[in-house]
C-alpha cells in the first residue's frame, strides 16, 4: 500500500509540474527577448567576471506585457527596465507594434569583480500583435519607471446601416 501511495504522489507531483511548465511555456513565450551585445553595449570582459554562467555574446530576458482594449483604443504596456526613454524605438507595422532598443551596461566606480552578472544586456527587439486594426499616425508613448505605455487608437469599423424596408 505505501509503494502505491508514493507512487500516486509521484504522478500527481509531476502532472503538476508538466502543468505549470506548459502555462508558462505559452504564457511567456512572446515576452521572452533576445538582446545581442554590441561595442556600444559596454560589457565588462569576460576575465572581470566570476559567473560561470555568464555568456557575454547573448542573454535573453523577459519583457512582460499586457495589452488592454476597449472600443476605442489599444493600450500596450511593457516593461522594459534600466532604459532611457531615447533608447526605445517604437513603430506600427502591419498588424503588430514593434519596439526596439538597447540596453547598456553602466559599469560600477571602484575597483573590484563582478561575481553574478545576470541581466541582459544589448538590443533586442519585441513584437506585440494587436487584435484590432489601428491608426498609427495617432498613437501616443510614454515611459514611467521602467514600463513603456503605447496607446493605439482604433480604426473605426465599418458598421452595417440598419434600414427597415416596408412590405407592400
Amino acid at each position: 500500500m505505501r509503494l502505491e501511495e508514493i507512487k500516486q504522489g509521484w504522478s500527481s507531483f509531476w502532472d503538476s509540474v508538466a502543468e505549470g511548465w506548459q502555462h508558462l511555456r505559452q504564457s511567456a513565450s512572446s515576452a521572452i527577448t533576445g538582446f545581442k551585445p554590441s561595442v556600444q553595449t559596454n560589457l565588462p570582459a569576460k576575465s572581470d567576471i566570476d559567473d560561470a554562467f555568464f555568456i557575454p555574446s547573448m542573454g535573453w530576458s523577459m519583457l512582460g506585457g499586457d495589452v488592454f482594449e476597449d472600443d476605442k483604443r489599444l493600450v500596450v504596456r511593457i516593461e522594459v527596465p534600466g532604459l532611457d526613454k531615447n533608447d526605445l524605438d517604437i513603430e506600427v507595422q502591419g498588424d503588430a507594434l514593434i519596439v526596439r532598443g538597447e540596453k547598456r551596461f553602466e559599469r560600477e566606480d571602484t575597483e573590484g569583480r563582478y561575481r553574478v552578472l545576470q541581466c541582459a544586456y544589448g538590443s533586442f527587439r519585441r513584437v506585440v500583435p494587436l487584435h484590432a486594426p489601428v491608426l498609427a499616425d495617432q498613437a501616443k508613448a510614454s515611459y514611467k519607471n521602467g514600463v513603456l505605455r503605447v496607446e493605439l487608437p482604433k480604426m473605426e469599423e465599418d458598421k452595417p446601416h440598419k434600414r427597415t424596408v416596408k412590405v407592400d
